[in-house]
């Protein structure tokens, strides 16, 4: 698989949001606000939290789930790009802000 840009992971992110909206129609009549997103995304993330503890031995739920933990670090950042999309912010641009800015704080 080539390296995927940022750029193509956000396209790519939309087009699957457009289908989850859609079922989201079908299903409440209505879609999700970016309020709802943002939540879902907290959710994820804290699933990424409770699985890495699991992973790392401190969280007692038998043999860690190294697929699920991939998938939700995954669906996390999935979810920060269609948050970004749905609020105006270019994910790549956010991205290259924050670390030029952090960068420069720490002289890298």
């Amino acid at each position: 698989m080539d390296d995927l840009t940022v750029k193509q992971a956000a396209d790519r992110s939309k087009k699957i949001r457009e289908h989850y909206r859609s079922l989201e129609m079908k299903h409440h009549g209505s879609e999700w606000t970016v309020e709802e997103d943002a939540l879902a995304f907290l959710t994820d993330a804290g699933l990424v939290g409770r699985l890495t503890m699991a992973q790392q031995g401190r969280w007692p739920v038998g043999e860690s789930n190294e697929a699920g933990l991939e998938h939700k670090i995954g669906e996390s950042i999935w979810w920060l790009m269609v948050l970004a999309d749905r609020m105006g912010i270019d994910s790549e641009e956010a991205l290259e802000n924050f670390l030029s800015t952090t960068e420069k704080r720490f002289d890298i």
